[in-house]
């Protein structure tokens, strides 16, 4: 079963809270979405080396106790040609879909300490999404990474997406776009 087909919303949504597009905004652009992490080592490890993103910054905030981590998934191309120094945080705060790695010091030595993933009560925050070329390839990627599947392709009725866990426990959805007409 693949996802229905998209249709264009009513005109009755559409008054009910989607408002025009603001002059103001213009050259806004949608950079990160956070996350709190427990040990920044196995977290960087989980989402270089398992989802493929490239490390662009890291800010340290010793005085506050915390870190911060901006990782982007950028092509051979865009990785070889990244600048250098301070232009390089300048950059990220320029881009789309940055993912920020938040580690406040010393929850990686606490063994019973862990975030919420926003998916137990009270819920709230819910994933992250990848978009991969091949869902199969990406499964069997997975699998061969011992990577914690919520819910894998062929379980429950939407067999076009997986979803994985990351090492704190935030959900994170796997598509391939040309299933999802």
């Amino acid at each position: 079963m693949t996802a229905k087909t998209t249709e264009q919303p009513s005109q009755s949504i559409i008054t009910a809270g989607v408002k025009p597009i603001a002059s103001a905004t213009s050259g806004f652009t949608f950079n990160h979405t956070m996350l709190r992490v427990k040990d920044p080592v196995k977290a960087l490890e989980f989402y270089t080396g398992i989802l493929g993103m490239t490390l662009l910054c890291v800010k340290k905030f010793p005085e506050m106790g915390f870190d911060l981590y901006f990782l982007a998934k950028l092509t051979d191309e865009e990785r070889d040609n990244l600048p250098k120094g301070d232009d390089l945080a300048i950059f990220a705060f320029r881009q789309r879909g940055i993912l920020e790695l938040t580690h406040n010091y010393g929850t990686e030595t606490q063994s019973d300490f862990s975030y919420h993933d926003g998916n137990r009560e009270p819920q709230g925050f819910g994933h992250i999404c990848f978009s991969v070329p091949d869902l199969k390839a990406a499964v069997a990627w997975f699998d061969e990474n011992n990577v914690t599947f919520k819910k894998r392709p062929e379980d429950g009725k939407m067999k076009s997406i997986a979803f994985i866990k990351d090492v704190d426990g935030y959900w994170i959805e796997i598509v391939e776009a040309d299933l999802m007409s």
